[in-house]
């Protein structure tokens, strides 16, 4: 499949895993990348010396683009966002933030930009700025969400702006990726699906407990700060919205959150800990490599479309 994005950013296949803290480092990013897709390394808060370690680690197994998410927010953008430029990153992705402070040293360097945006005034700000794509991310996603579904949200962003737009959230299967392409993406954006894939570090723990979500399962907290998160409901999150509705103050409620992402993907504690996934979880049932997935994913289309012909509707042009 050829898109404005799979040229853009050098890719067999329109598709791009999710910047996951603490689930998307080299070895992943390196399974998708060799599977045709583009891998995504996420920096988060982590140490600029970790950082580096898995930008170099990627390289040494992957000859394909891949990419950085950087978060805007972290103490050390500063160097990381250099540090992409130093080491020969080929794609930045961004969150958290307005990257505009290095747009320019980064086109100048070569880096395909593609900020994540929520809203449409967003991705004109972004693509005004000189970024190459931008990630329209509905709330059906895992982690740090915004308020628009990907229904309502894709198609006001591609009315919006001329760069390449990529859907994320809800997509899992054949019948998300045809329904991100009609909706006018040039590519998707997944998460979760990666999240059970057998190059993901997570804990075994957390891949179980997404494998077994059922559909109602994911929940979302800290809506009343203005920095909602999804994932899994457990434990924490009951308690975490007990304390918010009696008004716990947000420091407190932000001390319930510390270390909470790695103690459910690295030690499996997913009572106490944040699983973060997608409302996509429900048909997330297996675990697989990445190569398979995508290939699941691509190798489905033709069946949607020719089911979508047989019941009447035009098929969509891909």
């Amino acid at each position: 499949m050829k898109t404005r994005l799979t040229e853009l950013v050098g890719i067999t296949y329109p598709i791009f895993q999710g910047g996951m803290a603490w689930v998307a480092e080299h070895r992943l990013a390196a399974a998708v990348s060799n599977a045709g897709g583009l891998g995504i390394i996420a920096a988060a808060n982590a140490p600029s010396e970790v950082i580096l370690n898995e930008i170099k680690e990627c390289q040494k197994l992957t000859n394909n683009p891949f990419a950085v998410n950087i978060m805007l927010l972290s103490d050390n953008v500063d160097e990381v966002a250099q540090m992409v430029i130093d080491e020969g990153v080929k794609v930045v992705t961004t969150g958290a933030g307005n990257p505009g402070k290095y747009m320019q040293k980064w086109k100048d360097a070569g880096i395909v930009v593609i900020p994540v945006v929520a809203s449409s005034a967003l991705a004109i700000m972004m693509e005004r700025a000189g970024a190459d794509a931008v990630i329209a991310e509905g709330c059906e996603a895992g982690g740090h969400i915004g308020e628009l579904t990907t229904m309502a949200l894709i198609p006001q962003i591609v009315d919006s702006v001329k760069i390449p737009v990529i859907a994320a959230g809800g997509v899992a299967d054949s019948r998300g990726v045809v329904a991100a392409f009609a909706l006018g993406a040039d590519a998707v954006q997944v998460g979760t699906r990666f999240l059970v894939a057998k190059e993901c570090r997570a804990h075994a723990n957390y891949k179980a407990k997404v494998i077994k979500a059922k559909d109602i399962e994911t929940d979302v907290t800290g809506r009343a700060s203005g920095h909602p998160v999804r994932s899994l409901r457990n434990k924490l999150t009951r308690q975490y919205k007990k304390f918010e509705k009696e008004g716990m103050s947000q420091e407190e409620l932000n001390a319930m959150g510390v270390g909470a992402l790695r103690l459910a993907v690295i030690e499996g504690d997913v009572v106490k800990g944040t699983v973060m996934a997608g409302q996509i979880a429900g048909l997330v049932k297996k675990e697989q490599t990445c190569n398979e997935i995508i290939q699941e994913l691509f190798n489905g289309v033709p069946s949607v479309l020719e089911f979508s012909k047989v019941n009447g509707f035009s098929p969509v042009k891909l």
